[in-house]
């Protein structure tokens, strides 16, 4: 039977990791994955704008179970992927996140530059521009803080470290 984790130690175990510099990547990713797809969902879209919608709604909710996982030091109770994978599994992760935003970024701005006639003062009917423009700086901010995660991961997997902090 493992020996039972005194309360203290939980908490200095969870500050730790809030204080890491994953731990700051991952509430990032987490801020802005939620800003991109609240600014979508809360707006009229259509056509391409679903598959940027899935992006940023997947990986939010990813990073958000990973962040948990890692936060509570439970990631050894995910078969297959935690324990001394664990670190392989971020690694992964992020490398899927940071190449499914690249598209994204790139319909984002297809789109905002599609709206940006509407982009006057004078233009009285619904425009979407600013809309997708806040959207395309949020999947452009989502990517390079994966990216940023990417090449943290990579860097520890490389030196021989099985774990994320």
């Amino acid at each position: 039977m493992p020996p039972q984790t005194s309360q203290p130690q939980v908490r200095k175990n969870i500050l730790k990791f809030l204080k890491s510099f994953l731990g700051i990547i991952r509430i990032l990713q987490i801020v802005f994955g939620a800003g991109l797809w609240v600014t979508i969902a809360a707006n009229k879209y259509e056509g391409s704008i679903h598959f940027v919608l899935f992006v940023a709604v997947l990986f939010w909710l990813l990073t958000l179970a990973l962040f948990f996982l890692t936060l509570l030091d439970k990631q050894d109770l995910v078969p297959l992927l935690g324990g001394e994978r664990w670190l392989c599994t971020n690694l992964a992760h992020d490398v899927a996140a940071a190449v499914l935003y690249l598209p994204a970024i790139g319909v984002m701005i297809y789109k905002t530059d599609r709206n940006s006639y509407c982009n006057l003062e004078l233009y009285k009917h619904l425009c979407l521009y600013k809309v997708y423009l806040t959207a395309a700086v949020f999947a452009c901010l989502c990517c390079l803080v994966y990216i940023v995660s990417v090449i943290y991961g990579a860097c520890r997997k490389c030196r021989g470290e099985q774990t994320v902090i």
